[in-house]
């Protein structure tokens, strides 16, 4: 600012010295010698202001120099803030990430302390009961003592010896049946017993491995459900490994029938629909009840799955074929007409993959029933799945799911079909329009469209159960 004023002061004496104006009454002569000296005067004024701009140019050099060296600071103070910033943010980042797998960890550990309180009040229940037992069978002991004791009395009096001997023997009877009802409960408790032993057991193998496995931040793994609605795309990071199939459910304590999520060997997670029994768990596969969910699907579509595990669906061939591969298992249909009368049949099955077109082949019925298998003519042939964008069926001239409608398993276009056209009661009365419905011929003939159907599997265990 200083120098700016310097500036300004020199050209306004450079004005006034170089434009300079004469007197009234002077001389000529005069007049010339001071234009003379007026114009040396104006030169040393230009050589004054030259060397002040030359000043003022090297302040103004240096002044820029000094603020260039300044914003490099700045900038620099600035990189190192923005750097400080970024590590904080990761740190705060990897702190919350880590309070949420300990928040997972505290929950996993409470319900397996729950697990252990339930475990001992089963224990107490059953030492309750074997004490009542011993108690029970104490008062059998006494009680066989003076039933034998008045039998020798009545034997040598003779008397009341018919009503006596009644009476006896129903206080017999009584106390068998309570024994009978005790050795029961007890039966019942020891399996809900067993039941939460092995459920125990998983639970602290599968702690145990996870404690083995790369922490969350390292490995990360996206799946994607098959044809469920609303199934879940990202896998959870969980100490808890999925089951199988819904058998594996039951045996880890699950009773309750519902919608659960599987995980077959080397397989992406699913969702299922679990029908819960006294003997285990059943994985349903198909289910037709009301007709909401077009069956006329393509390749891929029975492939990969359709419909709601709530209403209708078709869980799809990858994921049965997922589920069944690894052990044997078996196959319960159940269909239902529209009387209300309702049939089953099961079979032991092999599932093949997509290199032989998930190929089924069905083994001896294990049922007695006298109704036969309709999915094949020959239990020694496995059966190709088939759709009417992909023709595997056995008839050379017929595709047999263009024909009819529906992706099934078709050794001929005339045995079976539970994808088929879905008709409501009364089924149409043009034959070739029924011959398209859902039909099994050995149990209420070819041409008649069924009510419901549902297909379930689980391994070859249950029946032994």
């Amino acid at each position: 600012m200083k120098t700016l004023s310097v500036l300004t002061l020199c050209l306004v004496v450079l004005m006034v010295t170089a434009f300079p104006f004469e007197r009234k009454g002077a001389s000529p002569t005069g007049g010339a010698a001071k234009e003379k000296r007026v114009h040396y005067a104006a030169r040393d004024d230009v050589n004054i202001i030259a060397h002040g701009l030359l000043q003022l140019g090297q302040n103004l050099k240096e002044h820029v120099d000094k603020t260039k060296g300044q914003m490099r600071d700045i900038f620099a103070k600035l990189k190192a803030f923005n750097r400080t910033m970024a590590e904080l943010r990761n740190e705060s980042q990897r702190q919350q990430e880590e309070g949420e797998n300990m928040k997972a960890r505290a929950m996993q550990m409470d319900r397996e302390g729950q697990l252990l309180n339930v475990t001992g009040e089963l224990r107490e229940k059953v030492e309750e009961m074997q004490k009542e037992k011993k108690t029970m069978n104490e008062r059998m002991s006494r009680l066989e003592e003076r039933v034998d004791s008045m039998l020798q009395g009545h034997m040598s009096t003779g008397a009341r010896n018919s009503s006596d001997a009644r009476n006896i023997q129903h206080m017999v009877e009584t106390q068998n049946r309570r024994i009978d009802d005790l050795v029961e409960r007890i039966r019942l408790q020891q399996e809900k017993l067993d039941k939460q032993n092995m459920r125990i057991r998983t639970l602290q193998s599968q702690i145990q491995q996870s404690g083995q496995r790369p922490s969350p931040r390292s490995s990360s793994s996206s799946t994607e459900g098959p044809a469920q609605s609303g199934a879940e795309g990202q896998q959870r990071d969980s100490p808890l490994e999925m089951a199988t199939d819904c058998h594996e459910l039951f045996l880890r304590g699950e009773t309750t029938s519902g919608v659960y999520s599987l995980q077959p060997i080397d397989s992406e997670p699913f969702n299922v629909l679990c029908e819960m029994t006294a003997d285990g768990g059943w994985t349903v596969i198909q289910r037709r009840q009301d007709g909401s969910v077009d069956f006329d699907q393509l390749w891929q579509a029975y492939e990969k799955g359709f419909g709601s595990l709530n209403g209708e669906f078709w869980l799809g061939l990858k994921n049965i074929h997922a589920i069944a591969k690894n052990s044997s298992y078996i196959l319960n249909i159940k269909f239902s007409d529209w009387g209300d009368d309702s049939a089953s049949v099961r079979f032991p099955f092999e599932l093949g993959g997509r290199e032989t077109n998930y190929s089924l082949l069905i083994q001896e019925a294990v049922t007695t029933d006298t109704l036969e298998s309709s999915l094949t003519t020959d239990s020694a042939l496995a059966v190709p799945f088939s759709t009417r964008d992909q023709d595997n069926d056995r008839k050379v001239d017929i595709n047999c799911a263009k024909h009819l409608s529906g992706g099934w398993w078709f050794s001929n276009c005339g045995r079976s079909n539970l994808n088929g056209r879905y008709f409501q009661s009364p089924p149409p009365k043009q034959r070739h329009q029924r011959k398209q419905g859902i039909f099994w011929k050995t149990w209420r003939g070819r041409y008649y469209p069924l009510k419901s159907s549902i297909m379930l599997i689980a391994p070859a265990a249950i029946t032994k159960s």
